[in-house]
């Protein structure tokens, strides 16, 4: 698959996230996860099965079978959180080399919000006035303007562009290609796409779903079913679902009524069985 327009979302202000190029999609995993046994092509039905049964007991190597490559233009802040993700092959713009951009993030004034009061490193759900957060806003332009044109102004006296773009801001945009299989990119999806990750990070892992879901539809509906919308719960947790359950109303027919597979019925009363016996 190669790159073209409609594989590009706009992200934030100015940002986006283009997909580049593709390789494989479902026949991949499932070719990858028959080849012990050298089995020929099943049907579209068959190949959800053995997906969605990769998915729910983490057989993880068949969906490394498919790899993306993106391009992606982001605010530095986000790029730094981006990067903990050590699964991917990173290529990015570099200040160095080239001249930075006149290119800063304003978040909309909706996203102006106070720090949370649970959660130290995210904001929370209330608002700031509105004087004030035109004011935030306003600070947040001339700042930017201000230390891109003293960056313009180390430039045009001949300081080294290492040196010249030390200043500017986190808000800036940088733009990098980025390449990862499609098991680390599920992971990345699944930290990303939480409701408790960073708003503007989120954006870009949406994007990023809505251009590799038509590639590779079966694994992605296994993801948000076995992973993305799934929880777990401990021992403890275990023990007083038990005693709240009723066990008696899931039987086979209301199983399948929620979307349940054959084999999955099969392994969920198994987990119910060990559930009974806890």
């Amino acid at each position: 698959m190669k790159e073209n327009e409609k594989d590009e979302i706009n992200c934030l202000d100015k940002g986006f996230v283009r997909l580049v190029d593709s390789m494989g999609n479902d026949s991949s995993i499932v070719q990858a996860a028959r080849v012990s046994y050298g089995a020929g092509t099943k049907t579209k039905r068959q190949d959800r099965e053995l997906i969605r049964y990769l998915m729910r007991h983490r057989h993880t190597s068949p969906f490394e079978m498919v790899e993306f490559k993106f391009h992606v233009k982001l605010p530095i802040f986000v790029a730094r959180q981006w990067i903990r993700h050590r699964t991917a092959s990173v290529n990015e713009y570099s200040g160095r080399y080239s001249e930075m951009k006149d290119d800063f993030y304003i978040p909309e004034p909706e996203q102006i919000r106070t720090q949370s009061t649970y959660n130290r490193q995210a904001r929370g759900d209330e608002h700031i006035a509105v004087d004030e957060t035109n004011k935030i806003l306003e600070t947040l332009k001339n700042s930017q303007s201000k230390l891109f044109a003293e960056y313009q102004d180390f430039l045009s006296v001949h300081l080294a562009r290492e040196l010249a773009r030390i200043n500017l801001p986190l808000a800036t945009y940088t733009e990098w290609y980025w390449k990862i299989d499609l098991h680390n990119l599920f992971h990345f999806l699944k930290l990303r796409l939480d409701p408790k990750a960073q708003y503007e990070i989120r954006v870009y892992g949406e994007a990023i779903s809505q251009l590799i879901k038509p590639i590779v539809p079966l694994a992605f509906e296994a993801f948000e079913d076995f992973i993305l919308n799934s929880i777990s719960f401990s021992a403890q947790e275990l023990s007083a679902l038990k005693n709240a359950i009723s066990f008696e109303k899931l039987e086979e027919e209301s199983l399948k009524s929620y979307g349940f597979g054959d084999r999955e019925i099969l392994e969920f009363k198994e987990k119910i069985t060990v559930l009974k016996n806890k």
